[in-house]
């Protein structure tokens, strides 16, 4: 089997960082035809810059990387640095990058890619708000049905949500992405917080990091130990959940994560549930399946593959 072709959608955040840590560590699998920057976790400014800084930690600069919008489609940006920090991957001190920008916007490649590569054979991985995808979808509506998949991270169902009471930070920042995104008929697979938050970098999982000895292990390991002071105060919990390896390691080890095929919409009009990811998890209404929707995850079989696969960088 060839590696399955993707590209990484994201704004690191130091989740998104380990997502793009364990896809460039799985070669085998995965082919990553580039990694578009989008604002979210922190403005796009800092989201690109740390898009190189991980490929470079990775030891890979060979990876093409490509800013694309700044804001959502219709709302003012609203961004997490109350979680990432001001850098979006504070913690450790980080090195700036010097791998180039790419000059080409990100909507621009993702338009271009789908439509060099075969139909059916490239998957979007979306780790942050939907608008680098909603707006290829919009700019370019001939690409839609040339995706092979959508496995993105985001939503919510018995979690409900992160930043406001009823929605998750990736669908709330912009809902209308995310309802076009949701609507355009392509396959599409969630990880929502009812996954992700099984994750969970507990004290042994983060020694296991530094474990390495390695710059790679040591960074996650203090990546993470920033990270989780968030989650820990905020939910009591042992540790900070891992939300956008999800993506990764399902594409990888698809039989870690179970779930069930059902209709998810977006709402975008209530100022109450902006964001919220409706999914009609037990059927009530008849409206059509639109999205594979996670909802359990083998947590020691994540972090056994997690490791494993950092620990080759």
């Amino acid at each position: 089997m060839s590696p399955r072709k993707i590209i990484i959608d994201t704004d690191p955040g130091q989740d998104d960082a380990v997502a793009i840590l364990l896809a460039l560590g799985s070669p085998d699998e995965l082919e990553v035809l580039g990694i578009t920057a989008v604002a979210g976790n922190v403005p796009l400014a800092l989201t690109q810059k740390n898009a190189r800084i991980v490929c470079e930690l990775a030891g890979r600069p060979d990876v093409a990387v490509f800013a694309g919008c700044d804001a959502p489609l219709s709302r003012p940006l609203v961004t997490a640095e109350h979680v990432h920090g001001k850098t979006g991957l504070d913690g450790p001190e980080m090195v700036d990058p010097t791998m180039p920008l790419q000059d080409q916007h990100a909507v621009d490649f993702i338009i271009e890619t789908l439509r060099r590569e075969a139909p059916g054979t490239v998957t979007l991985c979306p780790l942050g708000p939907l608008t680098n995808i909603a707006a290829a979808f919009l700019k370019a509506p001939d690409i839609v049905e040339r995706v092979q998949e959508i496995v993105l991270m985001g939503g919510a169902y018995f979690e409900v949500g992160n930043i406001t009471p009823a929605a998750e930070f990736n669908i709330y920042v912009d809902p209308e992405a995310a309802a076009h995104v949701f609507g355009a008929g392509v396959p599409l697979v969630v990880l929502p917080l009812d996954a992700t938050h099984k994750v969970l970098t507990t004290t042994p999982r983060i020694d296991a990091f530094r474990a390495m000895n390695s710059a790679v292990g040591d960074t996650v390991a203090a990546w993470t130990d920033f990270f989780e002071r968030f989650d820990k105060e905020k939910y009591g919990s042992e540790g900070a959940p891992l939300h956008d390896p999800c993506v990764i390691a399902y594409l990888i080890k698809p039989e870690l994560f179970s779930g069930r095929k059902i209709n998810v919409e977006i709402e975008v009009a209530s100022d109450l549930t902006r964001g919220m990811t409706v999914a009609d998890w037990w059927r009530v209404t008849d409206r059509p399946d639109n999205a594979f929707f996670i909802g359990d995850v083998d947590t020691e079989g994540f972090f056994t593959l997690l490791t494993e696969r950092l620990a080759r960088l």
